[in-house]
């Protein structure tokens, strides 16, 4: 992607506050995983660029790539130390700078946006978590493959599996499994439709869901439809 097209999207950008902690401004030798901070969620409407920057040399490419007034942090996002650019006020624009970092500069980057406080319904708590989706007993079949080239619209779902029912009746049909970053997530959608994606990225966030857009080559499918097993007597 062109990052004079890329870099149009931050026209009328609005610096965050100023976040305590390391910021990717920090020296080189000041920068240690121990020492970052965690990342700070958005404000309301706003979406986040997540970029993983795990060594100095990966923050100072990506600084040089983002413009000067970009509100930038380096921090921990799920124990991963990533660069936070903040000010995304569409999914489009966020999601336009993840696609430019990934193929253009070959980084990994992501778009997130936190749920909405409320919106998503409590549930009894599930003990073991992954093996309930990955049950046996389950009808769809485990046989991991990498997904093709693409968008992948993938949902945390933060140790309660029972998500994935709740997320079943938003989108009114089934999820799959996958893995992302050695990390399991529910995947609401896969297509080659960068529109579409991001419509179930803005869909999903203002339904209460923790929702990300990431390039679905870094995907492995585990399972295309997902069942949670009831737990049993004495685990709820």
């Amino acid at each position: 992607m062109n990052p004079t097209i890329v870099r149009s999207y931050w026209t009328g950008f609005k610096a965050l506050p100023a976040i305590v902690g390391l910021l990717a401004a920090t020296p080189h030798s000041a920068i240690a995983q121990s020492n970052n901070p965690q990342c700070q969620p958005p404000n309301a409407g706003e979406y986040l660029l997540l970029v993983a920057s795990t060594t100095p040399d990966v923050q100072t490419k990506l600084r040089k790539v983002l413009p000067n007034n970009a509100s930038t942090t380096v921090c921990r996002y799920l124990n991963d130390v990533v660069t936070r650019v903040g000010g995304f006020n569409t999914a489009e624009a966020a999601s336009s700078w993840a696609q430019y970092l990934t193929e253009t500069v070959g980084l990994q980057a992501f778009v997130a946006r936190p749920p909405i406080a409320g919106n998503v319904p409590q549930s009894p708590a599930i003990t073991n978590p992954l093996s309930a989706i990955l049950n046996p007993s389950n009808t769809s079949k485990y046989d991991p493959q990498p997904l093709g080239a693409g968008y992948a619209v993938l949902v945390s779902y933060f140790n309660k599996p029972e998500l994935a029912t709740q997320l079943q009746q938003a989108l009114k049909k089934d999820v799959g499994l996958v893995s992302y970053g050695q990390r399991p997530y529910l995947l609401a959608t896969y297509t080659t439709d960068q529109r579409a994606a991001n419509y179930t990225l803005q869909s999903l966030s203002d339904r209460g869901f923790f929702v990300m857009v990431v390039d679905s080559h870094r995907v492995t499918l585990l399972k295309s439809s997902v069942q949670i097993s009831p737990p049993a007597v004495g685990e709820r």
